[in-house]
């Protein structure tokens, strides 16, 4: 899995979270998407990558623009992550 950090110009308030959390469900399959306005980013939990143009296409569609996108290898840290090998 990974964790696909989003920089985004433009979120004021709630309603715009949900917009673009809808607007990344809608175009990719993702296990989780959080956005934050006051911080800026969104956060994208996903089996595989997401292409950066797609990515930043579906958010230009949904009238934001993307100063940023990094993603790293995502470990769910579960309640039973310790017995894991």
């Amino acid at each position: 899995m990974v964790k696909i950090t989003v920089g985004i110009e433009g979120m004021a308030c709630g309603m715009c979270e949900a917009h673009i959390n809808d607007a990344v469900r809608n175009a990719f399959q993702v296990k989780k998407v959080t956005s934050s306005h006051t911080k800026q980013q969104t956060f994208i939990i996903a089996e595989k990558d997401i292409p950066e143009q797609e990515l930043k296409s579906v958010v230009a569609k949904a009238g934001y623009d993307v100063i940023s996108v990094s993603s790293e290898p995502y470990d769910k840290k579960g309640l039973f992550s310790v017995f894991r090998g």
